[in-house]
């Protein structure tokens, strides 16, 4: 998989920006990028410290560009920029306040296309990198919200899953008058249809199953209701991917069930990208299949932004960073 990334790098050079530059895992990560040469880092961070800190682990940045929030040449540009982004939210002093910090100020590199795609989260949290994002790049055209999928790896064998650390849920959104102006199903089948892109990018050929505790009807009750309905939506957006669902997690896996209690279906039996039916199961789901199938899994992508932004784990190692680095960078 990650041959195949870095060869579109190579194709397309591209800048990602790390918004926690002095931390060592990130600075490990930064070098072992350096030194292959097919995508350029971007640190955050207070200069001396950074460079202090590279000495330290004995990583090799000499050549990297560090920003620092704090004596940024190009400051009063970006405030200006954010003013107007945040249209009346936030004033000026509250604008440079934020982006004295390395999520804020990271994100408006992104935005100001000083940098193609962002990394962070190894000492912020996921609200503090989806934030910025959502507040400054935003959703792209046609898109209602963020989600993510975790790309599973064993083998040659690859899966997509979404959403699994996003979306604690999905509700309808109302208007003033209480009207659904986004319903529920239509959530979700969003979620379907952006996880089916970002497997392609992998170069999975999207088998989609909308999961549940029923298949084609077996079991009844509204989280059955939802899966459905954000199917048969999904189907209308996305004609061009094989979707199917509601289904159990054997029917989507196993052609003998599959194909038994969904009879006739492409995707029973055969799926390779899941969507759930909230944040729960999802990340339960994965989860499963890294530790107890042996599956390595790349994630959370964020889906639905207008330029690529993801979020690291906290207890991630460098390995982690730089395999994310280039999942993100590869989707610019």
């Amino acid at each position: 998989m990650f041959e195949n990334l870095i060869e579109i790098l190579k194709a397309n050079p591209r800048k990602i920006v790390f918004t926690e530059g002095p931390d060592a895992r990130i600075l490990e990560a930064a070098a072992r990028l350096k030194q292959g040469g097919f995508l350029t880092p971007i640190l955050v961070g207070n200069v001396e410290e950074v460079q202090a800190n590279a000495k330290k682990g004995g990583f090799d940045i000499d050549g990297l560009e560090i920003l620092d929030p704090l004596t940024y040449e190009g400051m009063d540009k970006m405030v200006e920029t954010m003013v107007e982004l945040r249209k009346g939210k936030m004033t000026a002093d509250e604008c440079r306040a934020a982006l004295s910090k390395g999520n804020y100020f990271g994100t408006m590199l992104v935005k100001m296309g000083l940098a193609d795609a962002l990394l962070g989260g190894a000492t912020y949290s996921t609200a503090d990198t989806v934030r910025p994002a959502l507040q400054l790049v935003k959703t792209k055209k046609g898109a209602h919200l963020v989600s993510s999928c975790f790309i599973l790896c064993r083998g040659d064998e690859m899966l997509a899953m979404g959403d699994c650390a996003i979306n604690i849920s999905y509700e309808d959104t109302l208007d003033k008058e209480g009207n659904v102006v986004l319903s529920a199903a239509d959530k979700l089948a969003e979620v379907g249809v952006e996880t089916a892109k970002t497997a392609k990018v992998f170069g999975i050929e999207p088998k989609v199953a909308f999961l549940s505790y029923s298949t084609k009807g077996s079991g009844k009750g509204p989280g059955v209701d939802l899966a459905r309905t954000a199917c048969e939506k999904a189907k209308e957006m996305a004609p061009e991917f094989a979707i199917d669902g509601e289904m159990q997690f054997d029917a989507a896996v196993s052609p003998t069930v599959g194909q038994l209690k969904f009879p006739g279906s492409k995707v029973a039996g055969y799926a390779n990208t899941f969507i759930f039916p909230e944040i729960q199961s999802g990340n339960i789901g994965y989860k499963i299949a890294q530790r107890l199938g042996g599956f390595d899994a790349y994630g959370p992508i964020l889906q639905g932004l207008n330029a690529p932004i993801n979020d690291l784990s906290r207890g991630c190692n460098a390995e982690e960073v730089y395999t994310m680095a280039i999942i993100t960078a590869a989707m610019a």
